[in-house]
């Protein structure tokens, strides 16, 4: 595969809110609407030749490409491409000096993030590669961190003495994780009550159109765990991989993730705020290698946080959801204790990831890597190694992604002891244009 390296490029845009700029203000917001609908049908005509990458679409179905063209990855058609986006950013660049409100100035770098993630992405349909870090910096508009082998030893050797008996650490802890699976055949009913939790405590603090609605399917064969399918007009579809057993501690993590307040509420307050409400159609495609992949994964995995401060969500889970389990909470405080180590370790997923896209491992050494150092079973270690191979570095937005959001919530003061300013600046994450670069 070719090695290709890519500049990121940056610009500032002057924000001001005075009345005598509306008339700019409005000359700019009729050009970048122009530049959205293009953005649109780059995405939708890019995403022809890579399955997969158009996540999501519920804008004008015209602008779908014709199905009677036929798709071929060749220099023509990825020449094509290129120009298009190039003419893109060229065209956002000629409008940096024009004066903005606050809004328009997100909108304007959310825009030129995600078009140069495109452009990106053209390269890697090309046969182009990238190192790791690069290609999550160009896709993803973050750069991910790198731990030394010692850092996750360190928690390794707490796991060890907390974890109950002697001998193989990943035996011993997949031993006990084993007493917390929900039955098969209680998974629905364990689900159901996650998410009307969830979704009642969401609705506490923020509102949501009266027909926004969700459908709940179970799946196998897949590599991730579960998935949110949004398809416009307020619905999604959730569905959960049943491959794998799944946790009790996994029930409120998916009905939040996936739902309430995370994906499914992500989606329908940008459709509700930004494309209903501001006609800003390039928020009717989600281009799913891209800038808001991280936005949407990391204030998913932060939600939790938000709707269940505090150890609120571990007495939810000992008083109503252990019971419909017919699971025993009398080994539950240290189950807890664990996972909040386990958690600790998630970064080796992306180490994991790093070296063995970039070439320096095998799949086998992968898949040992993964055991030791995320202490997964085999048959684990294999599904996220697959996982892996189909995402690449979009493995960084699930904890990458939720630090860069705790971080910026919590040290513009969002804290367990401000819940009112928590929930305030979660909401702007989840309902303007926002950049991961931009929240630094």
């Amino acid at each position: 595969m070719k090695k290709t390296s890519f500049i990121i490029l940056t610009l500032t845009l002057i924000i001001t809110c005075s009345d005598s700029n509306q008339r700019l203000v409005s000359e700019l917001e009729s050009k970048m609407n122009g530049i959205a609908e293009q953005y649109v049908k780059l995405v939708l005509e890019t995403g022809e030749y890579y399955p997969g990458y158009v996540d999501a679409y519920y804008g004008p179905k015209e602008w779908l490409p014709s199905k009677d063209i036929s798709r071929v990855i060749d220099s023509t058609a990825i020449n094509s491409l290129n120009q298009k986006t190039d003419d893109l950013l060229n065209k956002l660049e000629s409008l940096k000096d024009y004066k903005a409100t606050e809004i328009e100035a997100l909108r304007f770098r959310f825009l030129y993030k995600q078009l140069l993630s495109v452009k990106g992405m053209i390269l890697i349909i090309a046969g182009g590669t990238f190192p790791f870090v690069e290609e999550a910096k160009i896709l993803y508009d973050a750069e991910s961190p790198h731990f030394p082998n010692d850092y996750f030893q360190k928690i390794l050797d707490k796991l060890d003495k907390l974890v109950p008996g002697t001998g193989n650490l990943q035996k011993r802890v997949n031993e006990f994780k084993n007493n917390f699976f929900i039955p098969a055949n209680k998974l629905d009913t364990v689900f159901a009550a996650a998410i009307k939790e969830c979704r009642k405590r969401t609705l506490e603090h923020i509102d949501l159109p009266v027909n926004e609605n969700f459908k709940v399917e179970y799946v196998n064969d897949k590599s991730w765990g579960a998935y949110n399918w949004y398809k416009g007009n307020y619905f999604s579809l959730i569905q959960i991989n049943t491959d794998l057993p799944v946790s009790i501690d996994r029930a409120i993590g998916l009905a939040s993730h996936e739902g309430y307040p995370g994906h499914h509420v992500f989606n329908v307050l940008l459709e509700k705020n930004l494309v209903k409400d501001r006609d800003w159609v390039e928020f009717s495609v989600y281009p799913l290698f891209s800038p808001v992949s991280l936005l949407a994964e990391g204030t998913a995995n932060y939600g939790v946080n938000v709707i269940f401060p505090g150890n609120d969500k571990i007495e939810f889970e000992k008083k109503v959801l252990f019971p419909l389990a017919g699971l025993n909470t009398a080994e539950a405080d240290l189950y807890y204790k664990i996972l909040n180590l386990l958690k600790k370790l998630s970064y080796a997923g992306n180490e994991a990831a790093r070296n063995y896209l970039d070439g320096k491992w095998t799949k086998d050494e992968t898949v040992a890597y993964l055991q030791k150092y995320l202490l997964f079973t085999k048959e684990k270690a294999a599904k996220r190694l697959a996982f892996i191979e189909q995402y690449r570095s979009y493995v960084i937005n699930y904890n990458l992604g939720e630090d860069i959001v705790k971080n910026y919530i919590e040290t513009n003061g969002g804290t367990i002891d401000n819940p009112v300013r928590r929930w305030e600046l979660f909401k702007q994450l989840i309902s303007l244009p926002q950049t991961p670069s931009g929240l630094k």
